[in-house]
């Protein structure tokens, strides 16, 4: 099992698109699991508020730019099955509730570590995975993701 960091960032929080994607490049017999994901803002500190919510997305929609998560691990080699993207310009789509449902002021920053078993499976479909939306923003401010996961 090899486990990856991977940060996104888009330039101002959008309530229709999507901050940040991670999802499975393809079919494969792995799938992975995030297990850690760090919120907030690197905007200049402002009393504004900003929902996250973390969905399941069956399609990976398209990114303003792709991220190359680095392994924790120096041994490991790169992520074979999985893609992040940030700032989307298409949204990925959705497929049912929030998973996560975070609400932070701009000036806050927030940390989910799953407990043991209760993390964020990536099925082993092509472009299935979770995406970071910003449904609610007071201000339009820079929202910001470190997300961890792991292949197995």
């Amino acid at each position: 099992m090899a486990k990856f960091s991977a940060a996104m960032t888009r330039a101002s929080a959008s309530t229709t698109l999507a901050m940040g994607s991670v999802t499975a490049a393809a079919a494969s017999p792995r799938r992975a699991k995030i297990y850690d994901l760090i919120l907030g803002s690197s905007a200049t500190p402002a009393d504004n508020n900003i929902v996250f919510d973390v969905t399941r997305c069956t399609s990976a929609g398209t990114a303003g730019s792709s991220v190359t998560p680095g392994a924790l691990d120096a041994g490991d080699s790169l992520a074979s099955t999985i893609v992040v993207g940030q700032a989307h310009t298409v949204d990925p789509t959705g497929s049912g509730a929030a998973h996560l449902h975070i609400a932070l002021n701009q000036r806050a920053t927030f940390r989910w570590v799953a407990a043991p078993g209760g993390e964020l499976m990536i099925p082993a479909t092509a472009s299935n995975g979770f995406k970071i939306n910003t449904p609610t923003a007071t201000n339009t401010p820079t929202v910001d993701a470190t997300v961890h996961f792991e292949e197995q």
